[in-house]
């Protein structure tokens, strides 16, 4: 099933009800207002985003209508108004990111359980979170992980203003207190439970710093092009396999080609996994800190494996420009993967940027000959 076809299938199935809200959410032409947020309040926030239902002209007397205002913020179906202070503090007009305008979803494919985990949260009055975390091995570490690594990062807030040490430390520390949280149960098998984590913190709705460990990934759609925000830590990176080896450990490829540490573990770096910490497997993320573009970025996607095995990071960045909206984008995406033939659990958080709308993509179908390899992945 193309990529079109079920987003036409997702979109009948909306109820009329909701349809009917949203139309009448949209055609409002009154300006936004302050107002709370999920997560906690957000204040010094101008409304200056007119609704998509009415038609704005330019001011020199042409006639002509405006789809780029003057604030370089796309007038799309997304209405947010301006953060003031961090507009002021960084001399350019700065959209708020609304925690109600962040899509997600979460599917179990064939597994037995879903042992993904996600979570969106306000750390601070400017400080958004988002994070996934894909367990391995049972559910006790990436339930862990949504629990409290929100925790940690509060606690390194408290010593650390750069939010790439904050996340180093918060990750380290959350797997040191995971080790002594699985220790207490003294079975010996949930201390081979592990996850990945990918983290991203948006500051001021400008500064972004991205944390990962593992395979699970973080992506930007810049001018309607994917930027990938973080690698997957596997044993086929050369300074991973060399770090194991260094340790200890040893890498083995079973017969779809996939390497794994010690032919147990599919990535090199994890919160948990303890059984393998002598081999090589660190909890240390990498980060990266950008500078969000309201005028082109249009959305920061986080996903798990079971979504970035079958897409690729292009084509999970064109199917979300043809969405409405991001919870239509992410439940596109879910349902894509289960269509190329994901078999692992499948999780995405798509955070919507200043020029979400802007770069569209023409109508895209992708082959399903790309699940080939899949039961040899999740094995």
């Amino acid at each position: 099933m193309s990529s079109a076809v079920l987003l036409n299938l997702l979109r009948c199935g909306r109820s009329a009800i909701a349809r009917q809200t949203f139309l009448t959410i949209q055609s409002s032409t009154e300006p936004s207002t302050a107002s709370a947020q999920v997560g906690g309040t957000l204040f010094g926030v101008v409304g200056v985003r007119q609704a998509s239902g009415s038609v704005r002209f330019h001011s020199d007397g042409s006639g002509r209508p405006v789809v780029w205002d003057s604030f370089g913020i796309w007038d799309n179906r997304i209405e947010e108004p301006i953060l003031l202070p961090s507009s002021i503090r960084y001399g350019k007009p700065i959209p708020q990111v609304s925690l109600s305008r962040v899509g997600s979803a979460s599917v179990l494919g064939l597994r037995q359980q879903n042992e993904d985990r996600l979570r969106i949260a306000r750390i601070q009055d400017n400080l958004l979170y988002f994070a996934v975390f894909d367990g391995h091995g049972g559910p006790h570490a990436a339930d862990y992980c949504y629990t409290f690594m929100e925790k940690f990062i509060r606690d390194a807030l408290e010593e650390e203003d750069d939010l790439e040490k904050v996340l180093k430390k918060a990750f380290l520390n959350a797997d040191l207190a995971l080790h002594s949280h699985l220790s207490y149960f003294n079975n010996a098998s949930f201390l081979t439970a592990g996850t990945t984590a990918t983290v991203a913190m948006l500051r001021d709705g400008v500064e972004l710093v991205v944390g990962s460990v593992g395979d699970s990934r973080a992506m930007l759609c810049r001018k309607g092009r994917a930027k990938k925000l973080t690698r997957d830590h596997t044993p086929d990176c050369k300074d991973e396999r060399q770090r194991i080896q260094r340790f200890g450990g040893f890498v083995t490829w079973n017969s779809v080609g996939q390497a794994n540490v010690n032919g147990r573990l599919a990535m090199t770096r994890s919160i948990g996994d303890f059984h393998l910490k002598t081999s090589g497997v660190i909890a240390e993320p990498d980060t990266q800190r950008l500078t969000v573009q309201p005028a082109n970025d249009s959305f920061l996607a986080l996903t798990t494996d079971g979504i970035n095995f079958l897409l690729s990071d292009q084509e999970i960045c064109d199917i979300i420009k043809q969405c409405h909206d991001p919870t239509e984008a992410a439940d596109v995406i879910a349902q894509q993967a289960l269509q190329y033939g994901s078999e692992d659990n499948a999780t995405i958080i798509i955070i919507p940027f200043g020029a979400w709308g802007k770069h569209q993509s023409s109508t895209a179908v992708y082959s399903m000959s790309r699940n080939f390899a899949s039961s040899g992945r999740w094995a």
